[in-house]
């Protein structure tokens, strides 16, 4: 009875206060979700709800409490429990939902447990044994705390939505607690002499990959060294990173369901991988060939470690910090080795001896593939030194990822690498000058803290920390459209602005190359009618009538010069008041009031009065184009100057022009720098390509025939992926490909 008392207590103080935990995070899911759908569903009947929940949240985690302590007076109470006439009764249609709800959360927290369970139920057989009392419910199985949590909630109004968010956080929070709970009440029943010795169950290996991974070192049974402890993870191991490539076993973590065509065509890719990782991995023995390794395999036989024995050793080592990490992927290529040495550091410390084991050729896949992701993330987007440790804390959930479902590698819809381009998005180009970055920076921080403290081979902590993140990112992602539209609508308007003062130059040229013209008169042609040109073109460059009117003013100053160089002193004067409005305009134009502008007509005026005015051929001023405002990306990479007689392959160039906006390139200034760059925007007036980067910052503005010659001196390369971590396996391929010819 003291013993049973005891686990009621563990229970209590791990269990009792879950409903209160509860409202924060639906309050904060249902905020973002309300973001992510821009308002077009209506969250306020939950939010209401929601708000009548949090008023009884006492009453609520005080009735869960009696709840879950009553379901160990069950089992101690002395009473018959089998037998007896079921009565039938009708139930109201909101109990029936929560007994579907109820029996779904179940269902699956027996299979993601099902190995601690089976240990718990032989143990509590012998307690009920000690006890002279027959075998009871499980107090603090699944089934009893379900129904705790479904009675909890029974009689509050709550909506179908809300119910189906309390259930899914409720799984959420036990899956994070019941772990801990599972392996402490298991050791305190073992000490005390409860079925010491646990039955050897495997695991059943059916179509739930949970449930085949139920054994995986989750933590729920002691660890060699405690009482009554299994070993490491005992029989019925996990699946290895090798079971685990197989068809009918890719994305069964994922809520997604595949076809069996989508599932063979990833085993086909992840096996054409391991293949290419096999070659490398042969082609010389690396310096990291420790005695862990399966390269290192001398001196005698030695076990291969199971995938249950590395995932108790990585989780035990997944809360530590990560220095030793953040140091490797500042040098390309050590951190593989640093795994290595980590986990043999850790199977050391629990008792097991690296001399005698080593890794299997499928855990060695796992570890380097996520080494060289990381080392490829690291090298090809430009993250920040803030962002080292942070990506480094995650390399270990990153390693028990790959050890229990490699379609991380394959599939596009993974949470786990959705978490990853989503942090990568956050991280990338971040230095944290403006408060948003700022807090980008620190929720992608706090995220990957969250990743450490709750990830325990359940994707669904993935899944509601990438939500979390893509939420917030949803806002940059509109700053950066905004920018991106910034900068094409202001090289589209230097551009426009440009072709505008080439055309007034060109009419200019033409109307002072042949007749010979007053001095007053070339001034104004040269001055204030071609601005006044100019902005016809830039205001009203669609209005074909108002451009041909600004030209026509200055065809009929050439003929008032005439004119009055032929004394025809009637038809000027005729010719001048025609013309005073348009030259009055044309002076406007220019910035002058409306006295400055009549003040200039006088004087034009006077010019023409006199018929022996000096006149003379006059060459037309230098025009000042406008400056391409060139940025220090542009300087860095390649100062584009806009012209298309350089040097270049006319094939590529073709290739080039047929880019269209929102292609992805790569980019490497002479440095040997790379970053990835959009096609932006692409000018209809030049058919220049304007290339930002991730953050939406203008990087070049250059010609088909500019990028060209960038690609023919390898500087650019065409066809990177739209997601950082596609773009990251996408360079292991190549590394992979290239890493055995060049040794």
């Amino acid at each position: 009875m003291r013993m049973l008392e005891e686990i009621k207590r563990q229970a209590l103080e791990a269990l009792g206060g879950l409903p209160g935990t509860l409202y924060g995070p639906i309050e904060d899911a249902l905020k973002l979700a309300s973001l992510k759908t821009d308002g077009k569903n209506n969250f306020y009947e939950e939010q209401a709800a929601l708000w009548v929940l949090r008023q009884q949240q006492a009453s609520h985690v005080m009735r869960f409490r009696q709840q879950v302590a009553q379901g160990f007076d069950d089992f101690r109470a002395l009473r018959i429990r089998s037998g007896g006439e079921v009565q039938l009764r009708l139930v109201d249609e909101q109990q029936l939902e929560y007994e579907l709800a109820s029996g779904r959360l179940n269902e699956a927290l027996v299979a993601r447990f099902a190995r601690p369970l089976d240990t718990l139920q032989s143990r509590l057989q012998t307690l009920s044994e000690a006890m002279r009392v027959p075998m009871g419910v499980n107090p603090i199985g699944p089934d009893r705390l379900v129904a705790a949590f479904s009675q909890t909630f029974l009689e509050a109004q709550v909506p179908d939505t809300l119910r189906a968010r309390l259930f899914r956080h409720y799984e959420t929070e036990l899956v994070r607690v019941l772990g801990e709970l599972y392996a402490r009440v298991n050791t305190v029943l073992a000490t005390s002499g409860y079925g010491s010795a646990a039955p050897a169950t495997p695991a059943p290996r059916g179509d739930d990959s949970r449930r085949e991974r139920g054994g995986q070192g989750d933590g729920y049974g002691p660890a060699p060294g405690f009482p009554g402890g299994d070993g490491f993870g005992g029989p019925g191991a996990g699946p290895s990173f090798a079971h685990a490539s197989g068809a009918g076993n890719f994305g069964r973590t994922l809520s997604t369901p595949m076809s069996n065509q989508d599932m063979a065509a990833m085993a086909s890719e992840l096996a054409e991988l391991r293949s290419q990782l096999h070659a490398w991995r042969e082609s010389a023995p690396r310096a990291d060939a420790s005695p862990g390794s399966v390269s290192a395999r001398v001196g005698g036989p030695r076990r291969e470690l199971r995938v249950d024995e590395i995932l108790s050793v990585a989780s035990l080592l997944q809360a530590e910090p990560p220095d030793a990490f953040a140091r490797a992927l500042a040098v390309t290529g050590r951190l593989g080795e640093t795994i290595r040495d980590h986990i043999q550091d850790g199977a050391r410390r629990l008792g097991l001896n690296p001399e005698q084991a080593c890794f299997s050729s499928e855990e060695e896949d796992a570890i380097d593939l996520v080494a060289l992701l990381f080392d490829s993330l690291f090298k090809h987007n430009a993250l920040q030194d803030r962002a080292r440790r942070l990506y480094a804390r995650l390399v270990l959930p990153y390693v028990k990822v790959a050890l229990t479902d490699n379609g991380v590698f394959v599939k596009r819809e993974h949470p786990a690498r959705r978490l990853l381009d989503a942090i990568t998005e956050a991280c990338e180009g971040n230095d944290a000058e403006t408060a948003q970055d700022r807090e980008l920076l620190d929720r992608a921080t706090e995220i990957s803290q969250r990743i450490v403290s709750e990830y325990n081979e359940d994707l669904a902590v993935f899944e509601l920390a990438h939500a979390e993140l893509d939420a917030l990112l949803a806002q940059q992602r509109r700053r950066i459209e905004m920018q991106e539209q910034r900068a094409a609508k202001a090289t589209y308007g230097r551009e426009r602005l440009g072709a505008a003062r080439e055309q007034a130059e060109s009419a200019l040229s033409d109307r002072l190359a042949e007749p010979e013209l007053t001095q007053a008169v070339a001034d104004f042609l040269a001055m204030p009618w071609r601005h006044h040109v100019v902005q016809t073109l830039l205001r009203d460059g669609a209005d074909p009538r108002r451009h041909a009117e600004a030209i026509a003013l200055g065809d009929a100053l050439l003929m008032a010069d005439r004119m009055a160089e032929q004394n025809r002193g009637r038809e000027l004067a005729d010719q001048l008041l025609a013309l005073q409005p348009a030259i009055v305009e044309c002076l406007a134009s220019s910035g002058l009031d409306d006295s400055a502008a009549q003040h200039g007509m006088a004087g034009l005026v006077r010019a023409l009065a006199t018929p022996d005015t000096p006149r003379r051929r006059r060459p037309a001023p230098p025009l000042t184009m406008p400056e391409d405002d060139v940025t220090e990306n542009e300087r860095k990479l390649w100062l584009a100057g806009g012209t298309d007689t350089m040097s270049h392959d006319q094939i590529l160039a073709e290739r080039m022009r047929s880019l269209e906006s929102g292609d992805w390139v790569r980019l490497t200034d002479p440095q040997g720098e790379s970053v990835a760059a959009k096609i932006a925007w692409v000018s209809p007036l030049t058919s220049r390509f304007l290339l930002v980067n991730r953050r939406g910052i203008r990087m070049l503005v250059a010609s088909p025939e500019e990028l060209a010659a960038l690609a023919s001196a390898g500087r650019l390369t065409i066809g990177a992926e739209r997601t950082a971590f596609d773009e990251a396996m996408r360079q292991v391929r190549r590394h992979l490909d290239r890493a055995p010819v060049a040794r």
